[in-house]
C-alpha cells in the first residue's frame, strides 16, 4: 500500500474522518496557472475566497466548506499531491517531466498556460554545427532530465548547468553556449539578444490526482474531474 494511502486510512481510523477524509485540498501555484484555473474551478462550483496575489495566506478557503486551496511553488505541486498533502493539483508538463511521477494520476491535459520548451542561443552562434553526433555543448537550464534526453537522442554531449532563474543571462556572460527554457512570446529572448533555434516540446498544464485519494474520495473528486473535462472540451469545440 502506498504511503499516502496508508496515511489517509490512518486519519480515517484515528477519528479525523470529518476533517481530512471529507475535505478536498487543491494544490495551485500563483500567477498564470491560478488565473486560468478559475474558470475550471467555477465549473465545479468552487470559488476561492481570496486572490493569492493579494494575500499572504498559503491556505485559502473557498465557497465550499469541504474544499480548500493550498498555494505552493509550481515545481512543488506534484510533490504535495504525490504524498497526499493535496488530493489534486495543476502542474505544467515541464514540471511533471522532471518529477518521478510515482503515485500521480494524470487524467487530463487542461490546455492552459500554454507555451513551449525551446533551445535558445545568442544571435550569431552557430548552433547547428555543434548539434551533431559527437558534438558538445554547455547548456544552462532547470530542466536537466528533459535537456539531457533531448541531446542524447541527437548523440550530442552536453555539460548541464542548473539554474533557477535569469536563464537568458548565462550565454551572455559565457556561462553556457545555450539555454533550454520555456518560451511564450519570445520577447525576453529578443530583449537579451537571444534567438530560439529549436523547439523541444509543447507545454501546457495538466491535472494531477493522488491515486490513493482517488480511491478513498472518489465520490468527491470524480465530479470535479468531470467538470474540468467539460470545460476543456467546450474550449476545444470553440477553437474549431
Amino acid at each position: 500500500m502506498a504511503w499516502s494511502e496508508s496515511w489517509l486510512r490512518w486519519v480515517q481510523m484515528s477519528g479525523g474522518k470529518n476533517d481530512a477524509m471529507n475535505r478536498i485540498t487543491i494544490a495551485l501555484s500563483k500567477g498564470r496557472i491560478f488565473e486560468q484555473t478559475l474558470p475550471l474551478l467555477a465549473a465545479a462550483g468552487i470559488v476561492p475566497s481570496e486572490n493569492p496575489e493579494q494575500s499572504r495566506k498559503l491556505i485559502i478557503g473557498t465557497n465550499r466548506p469541504d474544499v480548500r486551496v493550498v498555494i505552493v511553488r509550481a515545481s512543488d505541486v506534484p510533490t504535495y499531491v504525490q504524498y497526499g498533502a493535496a488530493d489534486i493539483g495543476i502542474a505544467g508538463r515541464d514540471v511533471l517531466l522532471e518529477h518521478d511521477g510515482e503515485g500521480l494520476y494524470q487524467p487530463l491535459d487542461l490546455k492552459i498556460a500554454a507555451c513551449r520548451m525551446c533551445v535558445a542561443v545568442p544571435v550569431g552562434f552557430d548552433y547547428w554545427s555543434s548539434v551533431r553526433p559527437g558534438g558538445r555543448l554547455r547548456i544552462a537550464t532547470k530542466y536537466l532530465d528533459t535537456a539531457r534526453e533531448h541531446f542524447l537522442a541527437k548523440g550530442v554531449h552536453v555539460d548541464l548547468i542548473k539554474l533557477y532563474g535569469s536563464m537568458e543571462l548565462a550565454p551572455l556572460v559565457g556561462l553556457a553556449d545555450a539555454i533550454v527554457d520555456l518560451v511564450s512570446s519570445g520577447s525576453t529572448l529578443k530583449a537579451n539578444n537571444l534567438v530560439e533555434v529549436e523547439e523541444i516540446l509543447k507545454i501546457s498544464s495538466r491535472l494531477v490526482v493522488n491515486q490513493a485519494a482517488l480511491k478513498l474520495k472518489h465520490a468527491e473528486l470524480q465530479p470535479m474531474i468531470e467538470a474540468f473535462q467539460r470545460v476543456v472540451e467546450s474550449m476545444s469545440d470553440g477553437e474549431q
